[in-house]
């Protein structure tokens, strides 16, 4: 009995050390080591034959595809939610939204706190690095504070909904209930995922339906250090950050610019708006507005809007939300630093203010990368889909830029596309949600000391 002990022990400790050796040490890595793990996960159940209706299971495309939107928030779906999974494959569903919207390495952390009542030096630079804290001291402080903000949200919205479905449209409390819970978590988290196989199209009208959830989804996509800073400082504006400020300026602008672009041009289409009483118009313009820079709700048909609508569309999915939230895209505050860039170089400035403040050097050549970067990749992979399938370049562009901004609108032919499409789908969703945050991380820890520099010299410009 000792001897088998021993060899056990030792069986145990050398498994440890085998992990430990594996283990990522940069906090980038962990994080996409965490978000992997969870869609591996997700898909493993997703494909047991008690989460699909009917007979046999999911596939494994479907099912990675499904955990994989699930878990990056995203909301692009291959097969009917509603229709293809068993109410065990739709809380399976919700929970890889909340875990993702959450953050895989944070969530992770939180069970630590909640557990163990202690936290790793690890599971603090992991933590610190996905929810942006100020320092590795405050993470504790941090998480339990996006618990609270996300459980808060969610159980308002849940009431509300709930209420809704019962007295607006007959549902038993317990189907009532169900639905609520599911689509606020859906909605604060982001995730556009629905349990009506039109989504929400046939509450276009309704604001009791979409006004909240289009709340949430702002509420989330403002991300949790605006949250945070609104609920310390919401008095005193004159000491919010500039990242606070920029968020919430971009938010309001792009919100009213989105809806009045929305409702213009889709005025007069019978098929969104144009059937419609024109207070009902606004209504979904301003939800599809909201919806369309981080969430993959939709209460009108998006495959029967204009082009130009599709092309506006796709600036405000790749423009996104606030950092460190539920919100995908690259973010509004990089897109705001691009625009003081350009506001400063065409007024022949010498540096870039903001707010009263001058913004960091290094800054603008981080966001500048992130651009580029992301605009090569969403360029490359609309270039692939065109040549493996056989959609026009609109259509395409369209579901890259939803699919890379883990925005979840489709004009449709998500399911038509060829196995190795979905696959690369699957990859932006993946890099969507983990590229800004572990890119971003990268090149702020790879800042070094200058110990000389090369003689300047000017190209031609234009």
């Amino acid at each position: 009995m000792g001897n088998f002990s021993s060899a056990w022990k030792g069986l145990l400790l050398g498994f440890r050390t085998f992990l430990r050796w594996l283990a990522p040490k940069h906090p980038a890595q962990v994080i996409v080591a965490g978000f992997v793990g969870a869609i591996a996960a997700g898909t493993f159940l997703l494909m047991l034959p008690v989460a699909k209706q009917g007979p046999g299971g999911a596939s494994l495309l479907e099912s990675l595809f499904t955990a994989t939107s699930s878990v990056c928030v995203t909301g692009l779906i291959v097969v009917d939610t509603p229709v293809f999974w068993t109410p065990f494959g739709q809380t399976i569903i919700m929970v890889l939204i909340q875990i993702g919207g959450f953050g895989v390495m944070s969530f992770g952390t939180v069970l630590g706190v909640l557990v163990a009542r202690r936290l790793g030096l690890r599971s603090r630079l992991s933590a610190a690095a996905e929810t942006k804290s100020t320092g590795i001291g405050d993470v504790r402080l941090v998480l339990l504070g996006v618990l609270k903000i996300s459980l808060g949200t969610e159980a308002v919205l849940t009431l509300v909904l709930t209420i809704r479905f019962m007295t607006g449209y007959g549902y038993a409390p317990g189907k009532a209930l169900w639905l609520g819970v599911f689509h606020s978590v859906s909605s604060f988290n982001n995730a556009g995922f629905a349990l009506f196989s039109d989504n929400l199209t046939g509450f276009v009208a309704d604001p009791w339906i979409c006004l909240p959830i289009a709340v949430a989804v702002i509420i989330g996509g403002l991300g949790f250090p605006v949250l945070f800073e609104l609920r310390r400082q919401y008095r005193r504006p004159v000491l919010w950050s500039m990242n606070t400020k920029l968020v919430l300026s971009g938010s309001v602008v792009l919100l009213i610019a989105g809806t009045a672009f929305i409702v213009a041009v889709e005025w007069m289409n019978p098929a969104t708006l144009g059937h419609l009483q024109p207070g009902e118009r606004i209504l979904a313009g301003f939800f599809q507005s909201a919806i369309t820079r981080t969430a993959g709700f939709n209460s009108i048909d998006i495959g029967q809007m204009h082009p130009v609508s599709w092309m506006g569309m796709d600036i405000l999915m790749f423009i996104g939300g606030g950092p460190a939230g539920t919100a995908g895209g690259l973010k509004i505050t990089t897109f705001s630093v691009l625009f003081f860039i350009l506001s400063t170089e065409v007024r022949s400035g010498t540096a870039v203010n903001i707010f009263g403040k001058r913004l960091s050097r290094a800054v603008h050549r981080q966001a500048i990368t992130v651009v580029l970067l992301a605009i090569a990749l969403v360029v490359v992979s609309t270039m692939i889909l065109m040549l493996i399938s056989g959609f026009g370049q609109e259509k395409i562009l369209f579901e890259v830029v939803s699919a890379f901004a883990t925005v979840g609108l489709s004009t449709g032919i998500t399911a038509g596309l060829p196995p190795a499409g979905q696959v690369i789908l699957i990859i932006l969703m993946l890099v969507g949600r983990l590229g800004p945050v572990t890119l971003g991380s990268a090149l702020a820890l790879r800042r070094r000391p200058i110990l000389y520099e090369f003689p300047k010299e000017r190209p031609l410009i234009g």
